[in-house]
């Protein structure tokens, strides 16, 4: 035990003294070693950071959430040209599922549509995000009121001009002053303030309700019509806990297929999403950026390890005289092939240790120009860099570290002289 900590302390040695005897020659070679592995983690952190950041924003969410409209979350069997036709869903189909379907714990019709202005006296804020909904959207997305009150259901049947800020656009707004009972503009509209959500920070492609403002659907139904190319519906429900999703998506789907009088053999013309099959389309995404990463990156190691490969066969050469030496003192094949495979190890090590300090430099930066989105670096990525290090070693050392071990020491030594 002690003479192979003795050989890897010699090697360490070794590796030192390739740095800094041949500095340039040195930094070319793990240059490729240290470019791979700072391109492989850091796309495996952007693409964890990325896939946290995205799942952060539906953490609100139940994966049993269910999303009925006239698009799929995923690829589809059904002709594009098909699909184009369906139909929208509507907001009596919306109280048919509402008050027809068994185990509906909440649901919500909703209208996407253009972010717009909103003004309060002097101040007025732009891309304000509008969510047009039903008062069960309080339910499905766990909204936490900072302060005032959601909405209600009469209100919301009613479509009364009642408006939720999200938190920034409250305080852009009214700055110190109590938002509750102001009356801001919206459409052209004025609209009461009766609640102010609690401040939740904004991700790397915003989302935020911070900067949205919630209304009633029917307000906007009745301002731009049922028919209106410029807002997109679709109905959200949430079932009852401990009800089998399986089977309560079918019931909705023959319940909407009945309440659209479609016949038996006819496709749906529309579809039931499952937020858990948005969660593993995004894995299904980031799996297929890492594999391009590792691709990409692949490359890079390939030439670093190359360059590994060549430090240590000059390594060998500049010292034939002295592995001659070292054999006829009695050293063993053994010893001598360890002694270059842990520098070709040390060498690796060091430019991805380069490498993974240069993704955690960029880590740094991106969190702190990106403001709320964090950049993870995990420790997973971190040991994956040294292992792979060690793997570039182990594998662009073990040819040079083996024609060293099998010079003949007579042979050596006079090569060396």
């Amino acid at each position: 035990m002690l003479l192979y900590l003795r050989l890897f302390k010699e090697s360490f040695s070794f590796a030192i003294s390739a740095l800094t005897n041949n500095k340039l020659r040195t930094f070319l070679s793990l240059l490729g070693v240290t470019i791979g592995i700072f391109s492989i983690i850091a796309v495996l952190a952007a693409v964890d950071s990325l896939k946290n950041d995205i799942k952060g924003s539906i953490s609100s969410l139940d994966n049993s959430t269910l999303y009925i409209m006239r698009f799929s979350f995923g690829p589809s069997t059904i002709p594009q040209w098909k699909r184009e036709q369906f139909p929208d869903v509507s907001y009596e189909e919306f109280q048919f599922i509402e008050d027809k379907i068994p185990n509906v714990g909440a649901a919500s019709f909703s209208l996407n549509v253009n972010p717009e202005t909103i003004k309060y006296d002097g101040a007025s804020v732009e891309n304000v995000e509008i969510a047009a909904v039903t008062s069960g959207y309080y339910d499905i997305e766990s909204l936490q009121i900072g302060e005032g009150r959601f909405f209600n259901e009469s209100e919301s049947n009613s479509g009364s001009p009642v408006v939720v800020l999200g938190d920034e656009i409250a305080s852009s707004l009214f700055g110190n002053l109590d938002p509750i009972g102001k009356i801001v503009r919206l459409y052209g509209r004025k609209f009461t303030v009766i609640g102010v959500l609690e401040k939740q920070g904004s991700g790397l492609f915003g989302g935020s309700k911070d900067t949205a403002a919630i209304l009633p659907v029917n307000f906007v139904r009745r301002l731009l019509g049922d028919n209106n190319k410029r807002a997109f519906p679709a109905i959200v429900v949430k079932p009852e806990p401990g009800v089998d999703l399986s089977e309560f998506n079918a019931v909705i789907a023959q319940g909407l297929r009945n309440f659209r009088g479609l016949k038996a053999g006819e496709e749906n013309n529309f579809f039931v999403n499952e937020l858990q099959g948005f969660t593993d389309l995004i894995d299904n995404i980031t799996g297929q950026l890492n594999f391009m990463g590792w691709i990409i990156s692949g490359f890079s190691l390939l030439v670093g390890g190359f360059g590994i490969a060549n430090i240590m066969f000059v390594s060998v050469k500049e010292r034939t005289n002295l592995i001659g030496i070292q054999k006829s003192l009695g050293a063993k094949n053994r010893f001598i092939m360890f002694q270059f495979l842990f520098e070709a190890v040390i060498l690796a090590v060091i430019g991805g240790l380069v490498g993974l300090f240069l993704v955690w430099l960029v880590s740094i930066l991106m969190t702190q120009l990106t403001d709320s989105f964090e950049f993870v670096l995990s420790y997973g990525n971190m040991f994956l860099g040294f292992i792979l290090s060690t793997i570039i070693g182990l594998v662009s050392g073990v040819i040079p570290a083996i024609s060293a071990s099998k010079l003949d020491p007579v042979e050596a030594i006079r090569t060396g002289m």
